[in-house]
């Protein structure tokens, strides 16, 4: 099995995953991972997570023309601008789950840093992840914003629309996109609630811990 075909099926694998626990739903969600010749396999668009098929993965080569595969994604500006900010990215991924959207339309949600701290595990895995406005889906605008980060968070919700985040690979990329829906949940199943978040100094031993990304 060549190193490509591996990771069409991880890629199809991971996404009927989050498909059937319910982290995305009908044909929303995309998924793009980086190919060692610089190439790009990306989920096609109107597709389900459920039902990917690792033969029809749009297919990018290095300078970014499709020359494989079904159409692509119509928020490729998304995932375009993570690989070409954020030289780490081995991976994008974007979802549409319940609750990190619900959190996005609570009036207090903090644009700067969306998740509040209540675990370390969010913190190791996403850093501090920002909260767009809201976009019309498959607006180039939304790449352009994720652009004027310059590459300072591997994370971005999307208000009103979903969350996506960037990874080493696709596996790093999938785990820490649900332990974002998974914070994004315990805030809603807490809100309004005095619980005892992780202090300052509590984060700041995480962070140095687990080098994370933390000031930008």
């Amino acid at each position: 099995m060549t190193e490509e075909t591996r990771l069409r099926e991880t890629i199809c694998l991971l996404a009927k995953s989050m498909f059937d626990r319910g982290l995305t739903f009908g044909s929303t969600g995309n998924i793009s991972a980086r190919l060692p010749d610089g190439g790009l396999l990306v989920s096609p668009t109107g597709t389900s997570f459920g039902r990917l098929d690792p033969g029809r993965l749009s297919r990018f080569d290095a300078a970014g023309q499709l020359v494989e595969g079904d159409p692509p994604t119509k928020e490729m500006p998304l995932h375009t601008a993570f690989y070409d900010t954020r030289s780490s990215a081995g991976a994008v991924v974007h979802l549409h789950s319940s609750h990190a959207v619900a959190w996005s339309l609570m009036p207090n949600a903090d644009a700067d840093d969306f998740l509040p701290p209540l675990t370390p595990y969010a913190v190791m895995k996403l850093g501090r992840v920002k909260l767009l406005p809201f976009f019309v889906p498959g607006d180039p605008a939304m790449g352009e914003a994720v652009r004027g980060l310059a590459g300072k968070r591997s994370a971005v919700m999307l208000a009103n629309h979903g969350p996506v985040v960037a990874g080493k690979d696709v596996e790093a990329a999938c785990n820490a996109i649900e332990e974002l829906e998974e914070t994004a949940r315990l805030a809603m199943l807490l809100r309004g609630i005095p619980a005892r978040q992780l202090t300052e100094a509590q984060v700041r031993d995480v962070v140095t811990a687990f080098d994370v990304e933390w000031e930008a």
